[in-house]
């Protein structure tokens, strides 16, 4: 059967979107540990090849079951905020309580015949406060050999999509939005219906407190409902587009760099997503200050428009900016 999530009034009115580089950290180890979803990451597997292969992450690996089954929620829980930081949500992750942690841990252990019997399970439910903190490091290491040194151009991808996903709520409703989040989501009648997800006894339902929107960089093709009670239901799926924007733009055509100047024409025509002054900057080796001004220079003439998602602001090409990008 597949999973429904049926949204009262008050889950309607609490849906939000978020972006996590906590989970989006999980959710890249998860994917390392899925053959299925290596089709679809060929270019960062090969990438970060070799830095895996000199990471030790053997403890974690118990709790991030090969062939599916349950990871600790407390490894990656649902932010509070739709912007936090890696830092922010490490210590969160540090100060779980050891209780709730050892209720997770033996649920993971449990997935993977005789897990909980080896010493790592052992020790694990042993001593949980001191598994958490090894696995918050563990973590740490991870993100910062992983995702950390792409992660400006990660988040340009996930906040494009948000940007996009607000966009479809605002021209059709919540009916636009749930209708195109992923080809295994249906939405009838108030019901988010995910095939792709079977129900289980410890699935999350609706409650009241919304669902958290979680777009992943490495999910694909697969669409995730977290987390198990008592956590807020989540629905995390496939961000819009390839797993990491285009590189660096490369050189605007030469009428166009004369019109605008090289990199504001830079800028236009390769702004195919929305993204932050940070992340343009990061694109063209650029000062943000500098990206900052030439971006007002562009909406000012009417090429860009401005979104607020958070604490960030996206800019996207209006319909004569992508026209002047197009024709150039």
């Amino acid at each position: 059967m597949p999973l429904t999530l049926h949204l009262g009034t008050d889950d309607l009115t609490r849906c939000r979107f978020a972006v996590s580089p906590l989970c989006q950290t999980h959710e890249a180890l998860r994917m390392l540990r899925r053959p299925a979803r290596h089709a679809f990451h060929r270019d960062w597997l090969r990438r970060v090849r070799d830095v895996v292969a000199g990471l030790d992450l053997s403890e974690l690996w118990l709790f991030i079951p090969r062939k599916g089954g349950y990871t600790p929620d407390f490894l990656g829980p649902p932010p509070k905020t739709p912007n936090a930081s890696f830092e922010e949500e490490l210590a969160r992750l540090r100060a779980t309580d050891p209780a709730m942690a050892r209720t997770e841990l033996a649920r993971s252990l449990a997935c993977t015949p005789g897990a909980a019997a080896s010493p790592y399970g052992r020790a694990a439910l042993d001593d949980p406060a001191a598994t958490v903190r090894r696995l918050a490091d563990l973590t740490e290491r991870a993100w910062q050999a992983l995702l950390a040194p792409d992660w400006t151009r990660h988040q340009a991808v996930l906040e494009a999509d948000i940007a996009h996903r607000t966009r479809q709520l605002a021209d059709g409703g919540l009916e636009a939005l749930f209708g195109d989040l992923h080809p295994g989501i249906d939405w009838a009648d108030d019901t988010l219906t995910l095939r792709m997800y079977a129900d289980h006894k410890e699935a999350q339902g609706a409650d009241g407190r919304g669902i958290l929107l979680m777009p992943s960089v490495f999910v694909r093709p697969d669409v995730v409902s977290g987390f198990a009670r008592p956590w807020q239901p989540t629905v995390i799926y496939p961000a819009r587009g390839p797993g990491l924007p285009p590189a660096p733009a490369a050189e605007a055509p030469a009428a166009l760099a004369r019109l605008l100047g090289h990199h504001r024409a830079a800028i236009l025509t390769g702004l195919h997503t929305p993204a932050s002054t940070t992340a343009l900057a990061d694109r063209h080796g650029l000062a943000p200050s500098s990206v900052s001004a030439h971006l007002s220079v562009l909406r000012e003439a009417g090429l860009l428009v401005s979104h607020r998602r958070g604490p960030y602001v996206l800019y996207g090409r209006t319909a004569l900016g992508k026209a002047l990008a197009a024709g150039a």
